[in-house]
């Protein structure tokens, strides 16, 4: 009876030593490479994660920086509108009170024909006519407005005292343009004031209040006010007779 010996499981062939190296050798490389592979995608993640966060970062900045040049120039231009406002309405005034002086001479010499002797009413005239024309600023011709609204009211009453003055047709002329351009200076006072008040608060509300001075707004601009007294002579004109 023979007995059956099971086959010998089949074994590797053995490589040679040269190629079993070479071998081993592109294993290991093909594991690093691999390896390197990953390290690099996971390095490309990250940075590509660290760019979008410092694009968002960066976005915020510019619409930050953004909001606050339009703050800014908000601010800035209405300050400059208003300023240019009052310095226009301030002109305008200047333009009407140097018509009116411009009167005062023909004035002066027309009641001088009637009542030469007045020589202090007169005088008073010229000083008051004098100091309008170097007033600087509007409360400085505040001052001067006072004064030449005493010295008017008093060639006025010299003028009640005589009648055929009073009927001359050149003193009605001026009399004429004498209350139209009071009127006139009158509305554009109340023009200013109302500017001025609109400047002076912008200046002082809040965010503007915090960066006015920094935008080289540093004061309220002057009213162009008066006195009871001063208000009473300015809108008198009209009521006295010729």
């Amino acid at each position: 009876m023979r007995v059956q010996v099971p086959p010998l499981a089949p074994t590797k062939k053995a490589l040679p030593k040269g190629k079993a190296f070479l071998v081993g050798i592109l294993s290991g490389l093909k594991t690093n490479i691999l390896q390197l592979f990953i390290s690099k995608s996971a390095i490309i993640k990250v940075l590509f994660n660290g760019v979008n966060y410092t694009m968002t970062a960066l976005i915020i900045i510019i619409a930050v920086v953004a909001l606050l040049v339009a703050v800014f120039a908000g601010m800035y231009n209405g300050l400059i509108k208003l300023n240019i406002r009052a310095d226009e309405a301030w002109s305008d005034i200047t333009v009407q009170m140097k018509r009116r002086l411009d009167l005062i001479p023909n004035l002066v010499n027309t009641v001088k024909g009637y009542a030469s002797h007045e020589k202090g009413v007169f005088e008073e005239v010229t000083a008051a006519r004098s100091s309008m024309m170097n007033a600087q600023g509007p409360a400085d011709t505040a001052k001067a407005e006072n004064q030449f609204q005493a010295a008017m009211k008093s060639i006025f009453a010299v003028a009640e005292a005589y009648p055929e003055l009073k009927a001359n047709e050149n003193f009605k002329e001026l009399q004429a343009e004498l209350v139209d351009t009071e009127d006139k200076i009158q509305a554009s006072r109340r023009f200013y004031n109302g500017v001025v008040r609109d400047f002076n608060t912008k200046r002082k509300v809040f965010p503007t209040s915090i960066f006015a001075g920094m935008l080289g707004f540093n004061k309220d601009r002057e009213f162009f006010d008066v006195t009871d007294s001063e208000r009473a002579a300015t809108e008198a004109p009209v009521e006295v007779k010729f």
